[in-house]
């Protein structure tokens, strides 16, 4: 059996080899031959493991490895735009530990595609990690500068790697690595493309480490100083303050970290408030307005974050920034579709600027909030559609408000309904709504007391008589919580025969 399946392998092997002397050779028959080649080097690593048996490496699986990479060379060279073919051999470099074939196929590669910053990236992170290279990740990276000038991504990379350095090294040569930092971030200080972006950028790369404090300093001094200007510093700045160390004994008790949390919070607003008087601009509004809401969703100092992007939205308003406006309200009901709050407040915003498919947001607005604390979204459409649709639109949403299964909803939304009905159509429509309704669930007094009060209204009392006891009859307890007696019938009866008399 084991003659068999050898003499499989080299008759496999060999009709795979014969393919790559064609005339025609095809970019799959390299695949399909490396491929079988690795699965042999994987089938004879769990044999290994299964016998245990670790000896004969250089007589087995070296020579295979050496093919394969002889195979890789040569479809790389035959394609060697394909960088997926060669980012294959790298992976299989990697994985069968040829760590000095590694380097070379690193060098062609790049050789023939120095414009992808990636691969520059790439290979240096392998020559630090694989081959704890030091040195030769530097010189890849300054070899990455000269064809990337202005490549954010490799300095930050280079920027990251110099770190990683100087914390191995920081115990024995303390002054230097520090020197080096620093002349490193002030290269990088004066790139023409830096803004605050990336010195921010930067500043997070650097926190990551223990001992960066100095230079994390440095840093933030540069950046208070040289881009007040942009409002990411000032976004950046205010957001610092959450993270402030506070005292360590009010903060066992939960009463003293809400107050703790309430101060931090403060300070926000006050570096927030202290960039606007310098940079009064749409961004820097958008930032304010976003923490705030930010800082409601968590439910802190909820009433009083409230009445901040109140401020701001009333703010953008008067200034006529109907644009600002509209985009902050839109984002804070996309962000927190659940709260009734802020869609009344987004809803109310649009309203006034008159964007937005308001029917279509209503609609989204009643789809996401819970359904008990639905109905001030249900009054605010009301409002919104008696001045913007037509009836039959209008009478479309009491319908549908009617049919809520929240009472409290159902309630007022047949309420006004009524009263709707009685200003469009008179007392004809009024009464077709009110016998439509009036034995539908829920019920309540107010529902009654209106209907009543419009009859009262009428020249016909006989009507008023009527519906007294009407509602006696089919409401006898709701009659009497509605403070309604067979004395009220019998006082607009005699009414009634006193004005036909007259």
């Amino acid at each position: 059996d084991r003659c068999l399946c050898f003499l499989s392998i080299i008759k496999r092997v060999t009709a795979l080899e014969y393919k790559l002397h064609r005339l025609i050779i095809n970019k799959e028959d390299f695949i399909a031959y490396i491929q079988y080649e690795i699965n042999v080097l994987e089938l004879i690593k769990k044999r290994r493991a299964h016998i245990h048996y670790h000896f004969k490496r250089e007589e087995i699986e070296f020579p295979i490895i050496h093919r394969i990479n002889n195979i890789f060379r040569r479809a790389t060279n035959k394609w060697k735009d394909d960088v997926q073919m060669w980012l294959s051999h790298v992976a299989f470099c990697k994985k069968w530990s040829t760590k000095n074939q590694l380097s070379k196929v690193f060098s062609a590669m790049l050789a023939i595609h120095p414009d992808k910053p990636a691969l520059w990236i790439m290979a240096a992170k392998s020559e630090l990690e694989d081959r704890n290279s030091s040195e030769s990740a530097r010189h890849l990276f300054l070899r990455a500068l000269r064809f990337h000038p202005n490549d954010k991504k490799v300095y930050q990379e280079y920027f990251r790697m110099e770190l990683l350095h100087a914390e191995k090294l920081r115990k024995q040569k303390k002054e230097l690595e520090k020197a080096e930092m620093n002349l490193l971030y002030s290269c990088m200080f004066c790139l023409n493309t830096a803004g605050a972006e990336f010195v921010i950028s930067l500043l997070n790369i650097a926190a990551i480490f223990d001992f960066t404090k100095e230079l994390q300093d440095s840093i933030l001094q540069d950046l208070q100083t040289k881009y007040t200007e942009d409002n990411l510093t000032w976004d950046f700045m205010a957001k610092r303050e959450l993270e402030a160390p506070g005292a360590g004994e009010e903060l066992q008790t939960a009463k003293g970290r809400a107050s703790e949390v309430s101060r931090r919070e403060e300070r926000c607003c006050q570096v927030y408030e202290e960039g606007l008087k310098s940079l009064n601009t749409e961004p820097m509004w958008t930032c304010y307005v976003a923490f705030c809401l930010e800082r409601l969703k968590r439910k802190t100092n909820v009433q009083e974050l409230k009445e901040k992007v109140i401020n701001q939205l009333q703010i953008l308003l008067s200034s006529e920034d109907a644009e600002g406006a509209t985009r902050v309200a839109m984002a804070a009901t996309q962000r927190y579709s659940q709260s009734v709050t802020v869609w009344s407040l987004s809803l109310q915003t649009l309203m006034q600027l008159g964007s937005g498919d308001m029917g279509k947001l209503f609609q989204e607005a009643l789809t996401h909030v819970n359904p008990k604390e639905s109905l001030p979204l249900w009054q605010l459409q009301v409002q919104w559609s008696l001045a913007n649709q037509s009836l039959e639109e209008t009478e479309a949403i009491f319908e549908r408000g009617r049919l809520s299964a929240v009472a409290a909803v159902a309630m007022e939304m047949k309420e006004k309904y009524l009263d709707w009905s009685y200003t469009v159509g008179g007392y004809k429509k009024a009464r077709k709504t009110f016998t439509s309704l009036q034995e539908v669930r829920p019920l309540s007094k107010s529902f009654f007391t209106r209907m009543i009060e419009i009859e009262k209204e009428q020249v016909s009392v006989n009507v008023h008589v009527t519906t007294h006891v009407k509602t006696l009859h089919l409401h006898g307890q709701m009659g009497q919580h509605l403070g309604l007696r067979p004395s009220h019938c019998s006082i607009t009866l005699t009414h009634a025969v006193a004005l036909g008399r007259g």
